[in-house]
């Protein structure tokens, strides 16, 4: 048990570090990944949070994470937006939300959402080591891989569901990878679970992000010269993103 404190401790002290680096990175406004970097770091931390939940400072810092999360996802869009127009020859469309995204980085770097996450998580090892020492973390191999085999669980019932939702699927498959990713050590999965559900992640990525530049270009004229390509690329990433989750339900599930 104290070894898996240890390694537990030991990786939030290396995502806290990652989430300040980001922090500064966003500040010098320089680095185009920073931003995709803080919220692939809260994402870690919040797979590492679930199945802690009940330990003191678990649920403030979960609210901390989420916060930071909603702050962050329509810029992230934005900012995958930008890029995909720069590269297709929409160079006004591409910076008009470039010179939004200058002015973004520097106000999530500094804004109190960030702020308290960071906060609540610098006095996290602390509440780790007192539960510790008072005896709340017995059982703790147990309940965490309880929790991802209950992650498990749910996707196995979301890809046998015939009239199964895309968004859904994604948001389970990107939480069972984290999850592998947090407790590496505790993992009891199929050898081939993480490829596919990192290619399953990706096809869906691909259509999901089709899917909310179709939404937006109702919205937003300047998008209307991209409106059919989408549609397009949409209906293929569909069928890419079926044929993946079929490899990935025979691999990694009993039918």
């Amino acid at each position: 048990m104290s070894a898996l404190v240890d390694r537990l401790v030991a990786h939030v002290l290396g995502l806290e570090v990652r989430l300040l680096s980001c922090q500064a990175r966003l500040h010098a406004r320089t680095d185009p990944e920073a931003l995709h970097d803080l919220r692939t770091t809260v994402r870690r931390l919040r797979s590492l949070l679930r199945p802690l939940r009940g330990l003191p400072g678990v649920e403030q810092l979960e609210v901390a994470a989420s916060r930071v999360g909603d702050l962050t996802t329509p810029l992230r869009d934005r900012e995958v937006l930008a890029a995909y127009l720069l590269e297709h020859d929409q160079p006004e469309a591409a910076q008009r939300r470039m010179a939004q995204m200058a002015e973004a980085y520097p106000a999530v770097a500094a804004s109190s959402e960030l702020a308290q996450l960071l906060m609540i998580f610098d006095a996290f090892p602390r509440f780790l080591r007192a539960s510790q020492r008072q005896g709340l973390l017995k059982g703790l191999r147990k309940r965490i891989k309880k929790r991802l085999a209950k992650q498990w669980k749910k996707l196995d019932q979301a890809l046998h569901d015939p009239a199964h939702d895309r968004h859904r699927l994604r948001l389970l498959i990107k939480r069972v990878s984290y999850g592998i990713e947090a407790y590496p050590e505790l993992d009891r999965l199929p050898k081939p679970a993480l490829p596919r559900l990192k290619s399953a992640q990706a096809a869906l990525g691909d259509w999901h992000d089709c899917w909310q530049w179709l939404a937006r270009a109702e919205q937003e004229a300047d998008l209307q010269p991209c409106v059919a390509v989408w549609k397009t690329t949409m209906a293929q990433a569909e069928g890419r993103a079926d044929r993946v989750l079929d490899k990935l339900s025979a691999a990694c599930f009993k039918s």
